[in-house]
């Protein structure tokens, strides 16, 4: 008998792992046979209708079907398994399709999770792939992963049926359209208040600083968002030191009005 070299310096994933780690566990557990037939029909080749078109001949006008027949084979597919794996991973630790395929190529519980025998060093997919498989499965073949990890859950004792009769919902984590009160936004807030303000008094400003203060709000969410601290504290000093001149200058017109009075 010949054993293969490429088997003989490689050690198993189950000889290098902790066989009593949870997603070990879970992987033995999980019906992975009905997953793969519950999801195979969504990558199956598909029947071409065709178009039925008006074609002439020695008879006359008559009516054929073009182009109808099994869509071609394209680039082999993934391995299911390795695919439902990959999703369920993904949110299971919250990852991001890029950091997933990255941590999965360095994780060997992980591989081993996803039905590999030898560890591999390289990338399982392209991350892309993670979304097509996700689009391709649709809305039923996530609810049938999800359905497979709930009975798992059920057989192996670690939630009771009784938990499920009463479903809690949180409307919280629904987004909601609140502005946070950062501190660029609460300047440009003071800032537009008080020259409103002084408008409604009869108080004439030399400068309003509108145009540069929206200008300066703006900025400061850019900076914010690409994380440039620097340049965000220096745009934020400008926007005090703008709210210090209108209020310096209101105040030495209120002293003004009320001395001469």
């Amino acid at each position: 008998m010949q054993m293969a070299t490429d088997d003989f310096f490689r050690s198993r994933l189950d000889q290098m792992i902790d066989l009593r780690h949870p997603l070990v566990v879970l992987s033995s557990r999980m019906p992975w046979t009905q997953i793969e037939a519950a999801l195979a029909p969504a990558f199956a080749r598909k029947h071409r209708e065709g178009q039925v078109i008006e074609g002439t001949d020695l008879f006359g006008t008559t009516l054929e079907i073009a182009g109808s027949s099994v869509s071609m084979a394209g680039r082999p597919r993934l391995p299911i398994r390795l695919m439902a794996a990959l999703l369920y991973l993904k949110h299971a630790f919250n990852f991001s399709d890029e950091e997933l395929v990255v941590r999965w190529s360095e994780n060997v519980v992980w591989q081993y999770f996803s039905g590999l025998d030898y560890y591999t060093p390289t990338l399982p997919c392209d991350a892309t792939q993670i979304g097509r498989f996700r689009t391709a499965i649709g809305e039923a073949g996530v609810e049938e992963l999800l359905k497979a990890t709930i009975d798992t859950a059920v057989a192996t004792k670690a939630v009771r049926p009784a938990e499920f009769e009463r479903v809690i919902v949180d409307s919280t984590v629904q987004e909601k359209a609140i502005a946070h009160p950062v501190d660029s936004r609460l300047l440009e807030i003071a800032r537009a208040k008080v020259v409103q303000a002084a408008k409604s008094a009869g108080i004439a400003l030399k400068q309003t600083f509108i145009k540069e203060g929206r200008e300066l709000r703006r900025k400061a969410g850019g900076y914010a968002h690409a994380k440039q601290f620097k340049r965000l504290r220096r745009t934020v000093k400008r926007q005090r030191t703008i709210l210090g001149i209108v209020l310096r200058e209101i105040k030495r017109k209120l002293t003004t009005a009320t001395a001469q009075s």
